[in-house]
């Protein structure tokens, strides 16, 4: 835990943009640096190096303008102008080689967006808790995806199902679904992958990974209201844990702390916290300090989600 702290640390003193998730055996890291070998230097001092991989992020943007300046962005500039309604953004088709294994997951939130595809998931669809794909839609994220086999998190329960329905239909790629019903159990899974090993076992050890997580989400109430014996007024905070409320109160930083109490720490090593579009940063900032000082034996993660309606999310694993 020492080491992955020092780690993140290290990272933030060279880049930015960082995503590290972890077990007790591997370890994911993102950063944007302009020096990536120092990255990969760092890195030794912890153990051995796979799957690495290095983009130019100023050659890709220097594309985009190129793009732009050739017309590619005149369709964009039309609609603002002419005060048409803005088409949901798409994910643009990949432009990659033919690979094995694909990925494609459903979340809300640019920060969530960010973290999955950072991950390596190749399709992201927005959808969650207030906005439910369809089949149609996950079939679509699925054609865009060039693979033989396509890994599909809901990360919702209620997209469970028609994740399944693409399944039934797709008679072009092999489609599994990992039945994850939270972010965070979206995000194990993947973490969980591993690249060269065989499809059932990925599936297998994906699986697995959604038992380990303990998910939670703080959200408002719309209406006065009781709920497992608990009475709720109109704009209290809600914490709600994987058996239903665990804690409801005026104060989202106490709400967020009593349910983050409630998730079965003393099992757990690592608490990861992602904060909504309606928290600033110092608002998050000061959560993760006091949760790191109540909690000095876990690692502790801070991201940006920029999820509406849940001011965080959080997990323990």
């Amino acid at each position: 835990k020492k080491q992955e702290a020092d780690f993140r640390s290290f990272l933030e003193s060279i880049g930015d943009s960082i995503v590290m998730v972890a077990d007790e055996d591997l370890c994911k890291v993102h950063v944007h640096t302009n020096d990536p070998g120092l990255a990969f230097q760092k890195a030794l001092l912890y153990g051995e190096l796979s799957n690495m991989k290095i983009d130019n992020m100023r050659l890709e943007h220097r594309e985009k303008l190129f793009h732009m300046e050739q017309g590619g962005g005149a369709t964009e500039i039309s609609q603002e102008v002419s005060g048409q309604a803005e088409k949901p953004v798409e994910e643009p088709v990949s432009e990659t080689v033919h690979k094995e294994i694909g990925f494609v997951a459903v979340c809300v939130g640019e920060g969530i967006a960010n973290i999955f595809r950072n991950l390596g998931v190749d399709q992201v669809i927005e959808g969650g808790q207030t906005m439910n794909p369809s089949t149609a839609d996950i079939m679509e994220a699925v054609d865009k995806v060039d693979a033989d086999t396509v890994f599909i998190l809901p990360n919702n329960k209620n997209i469970i199902l028609a994740a399944n329905q693409a399944v039934d239909m797709d008679d072009q790629k092999k489609l599994i679904v990992i039945p994850s019903k939270t972010i965070a159990q979206g995000i194990s899974a993947v973490v969980n992958y591993m690249e060269g090993v065989g499809v059932e076992e990925n599936k297998e050890a994906m699986t697995a990974a959604l038992d380990e997580v303990h998910s939670g989400e703080v959200t408002y109430a719309v209406r006065d209201t009781t709920i497992d014996n608990i009475e709720i007024r109109k704009g209290d905070f809600m914490g709600i844990g994987d058996s239903g409320i665990a804690a409801v109160g005026t104060s989202c930083e106490e709400v967020t702390m009593d349910l983050i109490d409630k998730m079965a720490i003393d099992e757990t090593e690592l608490i990861s916290i992602y904060y909504g579009q309606d928290v600033t940063k110092d608002e998050a900032d000061h959560l993760r300090n006091l949760v790191s000082s109540k909690y000095a034996n876990h690692d502790v993660e801070l991201q940006f989600g920029g999820q509406p309606v849940y001011y965080y999310l959080v997990s323990t694993e």
